[in-house]
């Protein structure tokens, strides 16, 4: 894939974090709206957008707020530093919908950051969080390192291992991190991956366990699978694991790579955890187009990033 456009991957994070917030935000709609899955798929499959303002955002993108701020300061992630950023984040609005896991760590990380080292390893009986966490709000990470995919899984690492101990966790953010970066290398180098292509390549780099075997699974998948059908398959986040998220969003975001709208409307189609998988896609997805073909009314019906975000661009 190549484009005649490019801009450097700061641009990229900086659209992968808008991407993040949109898909969390649109995703969350179809999570709570409607009562029963089969009124959900059917407003969905009519493409029928929530009309109710605004469309708020949640811990996946209060997170990735923090992961892109920590990128902005240091370029890189400093994993103290991103353990007070993630608490003080908490503590500053605890209702946005984190995870048992997270409850637990995150006061504890806002008056003793240093403590990520044994306080993630403790959660879920000493194994750590296989969870989404990680995952749900790397796309501004692997963007900003597209250039250099060794750094990407580093620094994903690093990001990851703040809350989530266990090699799933982390293993899930080296996925999307990797697919981001391949999003963005689009537009950051002039050529990238997609498809099936960006998924094999994906699967090659990230660490051996069942988020590779997954992604690896997604890649062996066709294009025009419905989406139902995938999820069904490769799992839609109702198991609140990486391993049952990362490669459904994955799949979505690489067949749909230069149309964010119906990336979107694709992985919502697979409903089960729709903002976790919804910002995944979209992370991924808009490291590559941006937002100029996302509807104005969409844009307009999204919570607002903080004006800080704007400020960097």
């Amino acid at each position: 894939m190549t484009t005649t456009n490019p801009i450097t991957a700061r641009q990229a994070a900086r659209d992968a974090l808008e991407g993040v917030a949109l898909g969390d935000a649109f995703g969350e709609r179809w999570f709570k709206l409607f009562r029963s899955p089969a009124e959900a798929i059917e407003q969905i499959k009519a493409r029928r957008t929530p009309e109710e303002s605004p469309w708020h955002w949640t811990d996946d993108t209060a997170m990735a707020l923090a992961v892109h701020r920590a990128l902005i300061d240091q370029d890189g992630i400093n994993r103290t530093q991103l353990a007070a950023m993630f608490g003080a984040t908490f503590l500053a609005d605890p209702a946005r919908g984190y995870g048992y896991g997270m409850t637990r760590l995150l006061p504890v990380l806002a008056e003793h950051p240093e403590r990520w080292t044994t306080e993630a390893r403790e959660l879920f009986e000493g194994q750590g969080s296989l969870g989404n966490g990680a995952a749900m709000r790397v796309a501004p990470l692997g963007a900003w390192f597209a250039e250099d995919l060794d750094e990407v899984v580093e620094q994903a690492e690093y990001s990851a291992e703040v809350t989530h101990a266990h090699p799933e966790g982390i293993a899930g953010a080296v996925a999307v991190a990797l697919a981001a970066a391949y999003a963005a290398r689009g537009r950051v180098l002039g050529e990238g991956p997609a498809g099936s292509e960006l998924l094999h390549e994906v699967a090659a780099r990230t660490p051996d366990g069942p988020i590779r075997e997954g992604v690896a699974g997604a890649a062996a998948l066709p294009a025009g699978t419905e989406p139902w059908r995938a999820a069904d398959l490769l799992g839609n986040g109702q198991r609140i694991r990486a391993s049952d998220t990362v490669p459904f969003a994955l799949w979505s975001a690489a067949h749909h790579l230069d149309d964010l709208p119906d990336a979107l409307w694709t992985t919502a189609e697979g409903l089960g955890d729709v903002d976790t998988t919804c910002a995944i896609t979209a992370g991924v997805v808009a490291a590559r187009t941006g937002l100029t073909a996302v509807p104005p009314t969409w844009l307009h019906r999204r919570e607002p990033l903080p004006t800080w975000v704007a400020a960097e661009a």
